[in-house]
């Protein structure tokens, strides 16, 4: 009985929106009355994923979606003391998914281990920092720094160019390598900026070395500074919408294929004509540029960078996203990340903080090699190897386009048709 009433709720599209309907409405009137609990905030968000499975249009869905992490999220949790905590995890989330996007395409579409990414976010900080503060009147023989913060939205794209350029400079001298030997390359790629980075402080000071760049000038709009993580969660939210629009629209391009072509059989690839070089390039300069964007709003938003920022752990991590979520799956990465950094910086940080403080009021006792902040990297790692264990193919997998077979035929037997009619029109096309 519970199994049929489960079948015909599943072809229901209107039991189906009365139901998501009265979640959203429900869970949001909840995280409003408790502004303060974790629990009622990733409940709330949790909508989003069930959004992805009901049966509706996905314009429907995006709008959706849209409505409720832009408007219903941040007002639901804008009465609490925890609101600026809540969007500031939000806005974590956003960076890091538009990062997973991007190594997604290099990783996921074209096929291409990168175990460096993290030194094109890497560009895209430093971009902004250098020039967002006093750092640049150390090397530069002229203009006035720091840029005022009204600037700060033209170093977003140009943070997107730099970090491509760099993509492409890692590209070309890794094309004739594939497998764990891109990944070796790759991974000196990533140690070899941090490492310049850090030491960029002589015999010409541009990177202020490991003392790292402070005094970033907050970004501002029209005169209005942008100083709170609730502010810098729509400027995250605005370019995670371009990073989806572009991978989604680059998915089933002709360069989409040519990537996919390229990771399941680069030899079969090169032999149907599709140029090795301009494909492979294109991958890393497109997933650099997502990297860099979100670079200078990192930069921005922490108002201090350091080498020891984007060290080969990020990478990892990012990577550690792509995978989990499922590989070439852009709503599997998506996923992915935003469960990597909701349960290391939200879900573990709030049990830490509880544990330890039961144990200090003596309700449990937790010896000190077992305390929750130590053991947080261990209990996160234990949960990365359940996922991978009974997922193997990512949360969301990769699913390839549907394509009606009996209409490709009918197609094709109309053109036959006409070709058997006009044999001499077919030379004219």
């Amino acid at each position: 009985m519970i199994k049929n009433a489960f079948h015909k709720f599943a072809d229901s599209t209107k039991a189906q929106i009365i139901f998501f309907a009265a979640y959203v409405l429900i869970t949001a009137f909840g995280l409003f009355l408790l502004s303060d609990s974790v629990i009622a905030f990733l409940v709330l968000l949790l909508s989003i994923l069930i959004l992805y499975y009901l049966k509706l249009n996905v314009r429907i869905k995006w709008a959706l979606g849209l409505l409720i992490i832009a408007v219903l999220v941040p007002f639901a949790a804008s009465q609490g003391s925890s609101y600026q905590s809540f969007m500031d995890v939000g806005t974590l989330v956003l960076i890091y998914v538009a990062m997973a996007l991007g190594l997604n395409i290099v990783v996921g579409f074209a096929g291409l281990l990168d175990l460096g990414f993290i030194a094109f976010f890497a560009v895209g900080a430093y971009t902004y920092g250098i020039f967002g503060s006093t750092q640049a009147n150390k090397f530069m023989p002229f203009g006035h720094f720091p840029v005022p913060g009204d600037a700060f939205w033209l170093f977003i794209p140009i943070g997107a160019i730099i970090a491509a350029v760099f993509g492409i400079l890692l590209g070309i001298p890794v094309l004739r390598v594939r497998g764990d030997y891109l990944a070796i390359v790759t991974l000196g790629f990533g140690e070899i900026i941090r490492i310049v980075f850090n030491n960029m402080d002589h015999p010409i000071n541009i990177t202020n070395g490991s003392m790292g760049i402070p005094s970033i000038e907050p970004p501002s709009f029209f005169g209005i500074p942008i100083g709170q993580p609730s502010q810098f969660y729509y400027i995250a939210l605005v370019i995670f919408m371009l990073a989806i629009y572009v991978a989604t629209r680059l998915e089933h391009s002709k360069l989409g294929r040519a990537w996919k072509a390229v990771r399941d059989n680069e030899i079969a690839a090169q032999a149907s004509g599709i140029p090795l070089v301009k494909t492979k390039l294109a991958a890393f300069a497109i997933g650099a540029s997502f990297s860099g964007m979100m670079g200078s709003v990192f930069a921005a938003k922490q108002m201090y960078i350091d080498a020891s920022s984007f060290t080969y752990l990020e990478s990892t991590i990012v990577l550690v996203m792509v995978i989990l979520g499922g590989m070439g799956s852009i709503p599997g990465v998506i996923l992915g990340a935003a469960v990597v950094i909701i349960l290391n910086n939200q879900v573990l940080t709030s049990l830490s903080t509880w544990l330890t403080q039961l144990s200090a009021s003596g309700v449990v006792s937790v010896p000190d090699a077992l305390s929750p902040a130590k053991m947080q990297r261990f209990i996160f790692g234990i949960l990365l190897v359940v996922f991978a264990l009974y997922r193997t193919k990512g949360l969301i997998p990769y699913k390839n386009k549907k394509v009606d077979a009996a209409h490709l035929k009918a197609e094709a037997a109309v053109k036959t048709s006409q070709y058997e009619e006009h044999p001499e029109a077919e030379g004219t096309h």
